[in-house]
């Protein structure tokens, strides 16, 4: 668990630099920049956070990747998957499913749970594997 902390994953001499905040939800304990300062200038990294509401401030700290949830996808949507509601402080495009903002790519996971009430309508639950690789040589 990354409490507003990050750490390097380091292969043959290359790095991926893993940075976690805090839930900025609910506790608004989130410290971005704390979380980022061990990260080197134009290093390749990804931010793991409870809830895409930073995601802003993600794209201005040149975070490469953030990955979330909190919003189960909407949890009860209209057919089509369309939510009622998304229960974060962020635009609805970045409430499910593989996003951009700016140079900041991001996926906001539709969850395995529920939350206020036990239901899922609409919004099957998932278990995201993110499989990262090297891109080809220009």
């Amino acid at each position: 668990m990354l409490m507003n902390e990050s750490l390097a994953l380091s292969r043959d001499g290359a790095a991926i630099h893993l940075a976690g905040i805090d839930d900025p939800h609910y506790y608004r304990a989130d410290n971005l920049e704390k979380a980022m300062q061990g990260v080197p200038e134009h290093a390749v990294s990804i931010l793991l956070t409870h809830s895409p509401e930073i995601y802003k401030h993600a794209a201005y700290a040149d975070c490469d990747v953030m990955l979330c949830g909190h919003t189960h996808g909407g949890q009860i949507c209209l057919p089509g998957g369309i939510p009622l509601m998304c229960n974060a402080n962020s635009p609805r495009a970045l409430c499910r499913g593989a996003w951009r903002y700016r140079q900041l790519q991001g996926y906001t996971s539709l969850g395995s749970g529920a939350c206020v009430v036990d239901v899922r309508l609409n919004c099957p639950p998932e278990i995201t594997v993110h499989r990262l690789q090297c891109a080809a040589p220009r």
